[in-house]
This record gives structure tokens, sequence and C-alpha cells, in this order.
């Protein structure tokens, strides 16, 4: 962390280095409102409430990286600082922002802290039965709650962070308004309809609860379907072997059950998940994958997906399982 934080230092001050010197880039004068998302999910809600001929959105991570470990390049602190509207997630994994917008050229420019904006609705990292915990977990101050950052896996968090940046979007463009909100409903209403799907699934289901071999970020999920969970890792755990313990722990768990299905997310090896097959009675669970849309490589979603299209993945995935 601590190395992390000079990094990010040290871009930082390279970046306001070229904001003072002749090579920085000119701020883009095309009329149109311009919009800086940090990762995919919030690029795509937003991509479908603005109008691309009123509106330039980029997003910042695109490559694939992990929101855990980005890490903004000075590009991307320049991108930032002339910027109209910065979107970004807001929790722990964000603590460069503070720095990043403190060097900003544009200082009217409208930020949206997502997790500010759900407020009362965040749920806080969980520590399950049977989890295995981090070294600098345990020694965090417990009067200091850590809220999970993953709320883009709550459609009920999307619709109503959808409805802001609309509201923020017409505030910052009032020309064009009628077109950000008016599109914000059309969306909204598309998200309404899988939440509608995923609760009547998860109403009627056998089986309620789900075993994780890998980090668990799908917290917001569960809570807003009435799904219980064991894991190996909470959802930002950046710890990649699980200890004996917490194996035999996940193991029995799928005897206990009677589990068919162990879990993992997207981009894992799946050596967790297997080991706990392996050390079940039966040892004839599949091994079933829920997309987190947090190694979002952008090109390999523009064309064929979007967030409502992974969303319906990982509906059909807990279909399979749930029943």
């Amino acid at each position: 962390m601590f190395k992390n934080a000079l990094s990010i230092a040290a871009t930082l001050t390279i970046a306001a280095s070229a904001f003072a010197g002749c090579s920085a880039a000119p701020a883009k004068d095309d009329g149109k409102l311009n919009v800086v998302c940090t990762i995919f999910p919030i690029y795509d809600w937003t991509r479908n409430i603005i109008d691309p001929d009123t509106a330039d959105i980029s997003c910042l991570i695109t490559s694939g990286a992990d929101l855990h470990s980005y890490q903004p390049t000075a590009e991307d602190i320049m991108k930032i600082s002339d910027c109209d509207v910065f979107i970004y997630v807001g929790g722990e994994s964000d603590k460069w922002v503070d720095g990043a917008l403190s060097s900003a050229r544009n200082k009217d420019m409208a930020v949206i802290d997502l997790m500010d904006v759900l407020g009362s609705d965040l749920c806080e990292e969980e520590l399950k039965e049977g989890m295995q915990s981090e070294e600098e977990e345990e020694e965090e101050d417990e009067d200091e709650p850590e809220y999970d950052e993953h709320i883009w896996l709550s459609l009920r968090s999307a619709e109503k962070c959808t409805n802001t940046i609309a509201a923020q979007l017409a505030d910052a463009d009032s020309e064009h308004a009628d077109t950000y909100r008016n599109n914000a409903s059309a969306y909204v209403d598309e998200l309404e309809a899988l939440d509608a799907e995923f609760t009547e699934l998860t109403a009627s289901a056998k089986n309620k609860t789900l075993i994780f071999g890998d980090r668990f970020p799908f917290r917001y999920l569960v809570d807003d379907y009435g799904l219980d969970y064991y894991a190996a890792f909470i959802g930002c755990s950046s710890e990649s072997e699980a200890s004996f313990e917490t194996i035999t722990f996940l193991a029995n768990k799928c005897d206990e059950l009677g589990a068919e299905y162990v879990f993992t997310i997207d981009g894992s090896d799946c050596n967790i998940a297997n080991a706990i097959i392996s050390s079940t009675k039966s040892k004839s669970q599949k091994v079933l994958t829920l997309d987190s849309l947090q190694n979002v490589k952008l090109s390999d979603k523009t064309e064929t997906e979007d967030y409502i299209s992974a969303m319906k993945k990982n509906y059909d995935t807990l279909k399979e399982a749930l029943n």
C-alpha cells in the first residue's frame, strides 16, 4: 500500500508539472460536455444517458486492470483535470482521487462519488464464518467500518446511480437536460425489469446459499435478493491461496447443504474451487462463474456486451444453480 501511495504521488507530481508547462494538452472546446468515468459499469450507465452529439465520455480503466490495483497514469490525471463531470465509485480503491482533483484545472467540474450517493444503502465489508482474513484487516480499527465498494453489482444501486448521474449531467448541461432525463428513465426501466426477474427467480429458489471458492464481491446482489453465502475471501482481498482450514470449511458446507455448485468470479484459475470440490464427499460439484465486472477490457464489452447483458448472464448462471 505504501509503494502504491508513493507511485500515485509521483504520478500526480508529474501531471501537475505537465499542467504548468507547455506540454500540457489544451482543453477540448468542441461545445460538448466532457465526462470521465473510472470503471466500465459507471461508463456504461452514463453512455446510456448521454447523447453522443452533445457529450463525450471516456473510461479510465479500459485494459482489464482490477479496480483494487489500478494506479492512474499522468494521462489519466490530465483527462480528469479538464473534464466537466467526473464520476467514480468512492471506495478504498479510489483514495487517489482526492489528489487528482486537487490539481485539476477545471475548478467548476461536477464530481460524483457514487458511494456517497448511496449513503445508508451501503453494506459494510463482512468477515463471514469460515472466511480467511488478512493481516491488514485484522489490524484495522473496528470503530471505523469499511464499506464494500462493489456497488455496481446491485441493480437497485445501478438505478439510483443512473438517476443521480442524469440529474448532474442535466445541471452541467441544462440545454440538453431533457435528453439526459429521458434517456435515464428508459434505461432505469430496463434495470427495473431485470431486477424483477432476479426477484422472481430467487423468491422461488430451492437453494438460497452460494459457496464461493474465491473472493466474494457480490454482497450487494445477495442482500438484494435474500440469498446467503460462504466464501474463501472478502471481495477486496488480495489473497490468491486459501488455507487448509478455509478449504475444509467450505467443503463441509457443500456436504452439509448438498451444494451441487462451487462459484468463482471472472478471471479465476479455479484452483481453490477445485480444491474445495476435491475435499467434498461426492467430489461431483460443478464450477460456475459469476461476472464481477471488475476486470473489463473495454473493447470486449462495447460491441457485444454491456452492463445489462453481463448481469443477464449472471441471472442465467444463478438460475442454473438455485433451481
